[in-house]
This record gives structure tokens, C-alpha cells and sequence, in this order.
């Protein structure tokens, strides 16, 4: 079956960097947009960024344009999300999502398969 495993997480200090992977099974995720999303505590999922199938083409939201970067490797059937410079406002639970349609060619995203998440927290 379908699933997705996120890894990287944990505590870094403000301005600090962490990897996360999402590594895919029973599917080839060369034939999926794949997403990253994030839930901070007390608040409601927020779209992060999201790379085509091929990995040419990736968005951002504004929140973390020029700081993170997605990218995929799809002989390892893994997604990655690199991020840098790390902000106090950037922790929360983050997600690896398979896309399943781009609304008026996204984002918003609807999404079929979500990953269990990974925590990152960011201290100040």
C-alpha cells in the first residue's frame, strides 16, 4: 500500500538548518507532484512547498521562500526538504503529501496520501 515516511526532525536553535526526507513506497513518486506541509500548534495546516514530477519546477510559500528548498530524488523514491536559516516561527509537525490535483494549477493542493510527520522545533 501506499506509504509515506518522513525523517529529520528535531531541535535546532534559531538560524540552524535540518534536512527532512519522505521516503515512498508503493507508488514511484515520478508520477506525483509531491508537497510538504506544516501544522504549528494551535494553528491549521499550511501549505510549504511543492516540486513537480520531474523536479524541475518547485513553489514556495512566502514564509519560507528563499530559505528552504525541495528537491527529489526519484531513483530513491525520496523527497526532500532542506532548511536553512530556521526561525522560531517554523516549528511545527511537518508533512510529505502526494498531490492528487492543483486547483487552478495550485497551490491550494488536494492531496490523497499524507505522511505521519515529522517535529521540528526551532528555539530562540
Amino acid at each position: 500500500q501506499v506509504q509515506l515516511v518522513e525523517s529529520g526532525g528535531g531541535l535546532v536553535q534559531s538560524g540552524g538548518s535540518l534536512r527532512l526526507s519522505c521516503a515512498a513506497s508503493g507508488f514511484t513518486i515520478n508520477s506525483y507532484y509531491m508537497s510538504w506541509v506544516r501544522q504549528a500548534p494551535g494553528k491549521g495546516p499550511e501549505w510549504v512547498s511543492t516540486i513537480d514530477t520531474g523536479g524541475h519546477s518547485t513553489r514556495y510559500a512566502d514564509s519560507v521562500k528563499g530559505r528552504f528548498t525541495t528537491s527529489r530524488d526519484n531513483a530513491k523514491n525520496t523527497v526532500y526538504l532542506q532548511m536553512n536559516s530556521l526561525k522560531p516561527e517554523d516549528t511545527a509537525l511537518y508533512y510529505c503529501a502526494r498531490v492528487e490535483r492543483a486547483i487552478g494549477g495550485g497551490p491550494p493542493y488536494e492531496y490523497d496520501y499524507w505522511g505521519q510527520g515529522t517535529q521540528v522545533t526551532v528555539s530562540s
